[in-house]
């Protein structure tokens, strides 16, 4: 979490990511996804979820995670499945190296946290298969905290509308962190970013930006220097 002391005026950096984030929820609040694991009361079954999209689309995580959290609805209920159990579910989905990480994640959880997630970046990371982006996204959509996420279409984003340059490993940056960390500064976190990942999802994508429907387009710089 990014704590700034309230004595400082904000920078124009900080401002422009404010201008930022005030427009993508203006979009989200009208234009955002529905998936079942975002309005889980268990933050358990986001984290469940977060592991089956690894590479994989959410129209195909759908089914999957519909009938997993059936048959698993909580920690505690699915300490009791078999590998294979969680193998023969997970299977549509592809990538069988999944399982083993998230098999052991689930042991942990219950030999060391008594079968509720920890509610720290550090602590979540220290399960396996568990980074600093599910655990931002856990953190914040799950729990409500101010913490950052960044993945390569947030890291895409920055690039675009702050003209700035990235390394090829993009989500490690430096100066990409300290931006989703300020992003992650407000009253309701859970909105931002899930904002934020619905906007470089639908709008500011990879291949043919959808520039008529950007409400930020004004201010980036990347449209600015198209012109």
């Amino acid at each position: 979490m990014y704590n700034r002391p309230q004595y400082e005026e904000p920078t124009g950096r900080e401002q422009e990511i404010l201008r930022l984030r005030k427009a993508i929820i203006k979009w989200y609040k009208q234009n955002g996804r529905a998936f079942p694991w975002r309005n889980a009361s268990d933050p358990f079954k986001l984290l469940v979820a977060e592991v089956m999209l690894r590479r994989t689309k959410a129209d195909q995580v759908r089914p999957v995670y519909d009938r997993f959290t059936n048959l698993y609805p909580d920690a505690k209920a699915l300490n009791t499945a078999t590998d294979d159990d969680i193998e023969a579910i997970l299977r549509p989905l592809g990538l069988r190296w999944r399982v083993g990480p998230f098999c052991e994640m689930v042991r942990e959880i219950g030999q060391k946290y008594g079968f509720k997630l920890p509610e720290t970046r550090e602590g979540l990371k220290k399960l396996p298969g568990v980074g600093d982006y599910v655990a931002g996204a856990v953190l914040s959509i799950g729990f409500g905290k101010k913490e950052w996420i960044v993945d390569n279409n947030i890291v895409r984003l920055f690039k675009r509308y702050f003209g700035i340059k990235t390394s090829k490993e993009g989500r490690r940056d430096k100066e990409i962190i300290e931006m989703a960390k300020l992003y992650a500064e407000t009253k309701d976190p859970r909105s931002a970013n899930l904002a934020i990942l619905d906007f470089t999802a639908l709008v500011c994508t990879a291949r043919n930006p959808k520039h008529d429907e950007c409400p930020i387009r004004d201010h980036c710089d990347a449209m600015n220097s198209a012109l």
